[in-house]
């Protein structure tokens, strides 16, 4: 039997079939982000969970991209490293030399406060670390500045505690699943940390600006008594950042407030240390009771006073001799 002739002389059945595909791959793309969106708008909760089993899910994807935009990002600092390595040679063992000294006299200052320590019989209780992780990827699609931490609640991390690195503060815990977690960064706008001035300890407010800078407000009347340079920490207020981490550098004054940058990049900091609230680790010292809650119960004492004694009457005494003689007569 013959072949019937094509009804489309002239295309190829496979890119007819490629052409479908892409169709329907598309509409089904649309149709998926128009009912995450939904969901997301009258569901909340659910929205958090969806999202949390999709970071689970491209967990290993994400750490293999960061290793290899951290690899890219820095081939230029390796060739400059290259053609300065003479020069950085001779700094680094100047410093090497001035760094001897002062960790000779950090090491007697720290066994001085071992046995001051000893003496006032201060034992440190817990630490305040919690885990160790790795920042793996950002969320660039999210109205607010995130980023993704290959460590969740069976590490330990909740929403809630502080992220911190070497260099600074991080951010705070926003959201978290099994073994992922989202930071909360410090340039995003909803995040308000309570700072001070390192030197003299003047109090702000420092606030996101969602474009990697903070805006410093001052807590004090008056004018701005910040001014570029200025290292910023945080103060401890609030209850949820320990005090003295360091937060950021001030470079200019915009009118009553000030602009500084974070001095720990997420985009450079690859291992982060989560960190408990500084409230909860506050230790209450004993026989002071938790504000808001009754004393505790005692029985009543009961006294027993016991009764008296009857007090027998005295009998009568006898009758003088003469008046039983008048008597007997």
């Amino acid at each position: 039997m013959a072949r019937p002739p094509s009804r489309r002389p002239g295309h190829n059945r496979k890119a007819q079939y490629s052409l479908f595909a892409s169709y329907v791959v598309a509409v089904t793309g649309a149709l998926a982000g128009l009912l995450l969106i939904i969901i997301a708008m009258f569901d909340p909760t659910g929205f958090a969970v969806i999202r949390s089993a999709g970071a689970e899910i491209t967990r290993p994807v994400s750490s293999g991209l960061k290793e290899l935009v951290s690899g890219i990002g820095t081939v230029d600092e390796r060739i400059a490293a290259f053609y300065k390595a003479g020069s950085q040679n001779v700094s680094l063992r100047r410093q090497v030399d001035i760094n001897r000294t002062r960790l000779i006299e950090a090491a007697a200052i720290e066994q001085e406060n071992v046995r001051l320590k000893k003496l006032l019989k201060l034992v440190d209780e817990e630490k305040d670390e919690v885990v160790a992780a790795r920042l793996i990827s950002s969320s660039s699609s999210s109205t607010r500045r995130l980023a993704r931490l290959n460590a969740g609640r069976s590490q330990g991390a909740y929403p809630g505690m502080p992220v911190r690195a070497p260099e600074g503060l991080i951010g705070r815990i926003y959201t978290a699943g099994p073994n992922t977690s989202d930071v909360l960064l410090l340039t995003d706008s909803t995040n308000v940390v309570p700072v001070r001035r390192s030197t003299d300890n003047i109090a702000g407010i420092s606030t996101g600006s969602d474009d990697g800078s903070l805006t410093v407000k001052s807590l004090t009347a008056g004018r701005n008594p910040f001014k570029p340079g200025d290292i910023l920490v945080t103060s401890g207020t609030g209850g949820i950042y320990q005090p003295n981490i360091p937060v950021a550098i001030v470079v200019r004054i915009a009118g009553d407030d000030a602009v500084a940058v974070p001095l720990a990049s997420p985009a450079r900091v690859e291992m982060v240390m989560v960190q408990r609230p500084f409230e909860a680790s506050l230790a209450r010292p004993a026989g002071t009771a938790t504000p808001g809650t009754p004393p505790p119960r005692t029985a009543p004492t009961v006294t027993t006073t016991a009764a008296p004694a009857p007090v027998e009457a005295a009998a009568p005494a006898p009758p003088p001799a003469d008046n039983a003689a008048s008597v007997a007569q």
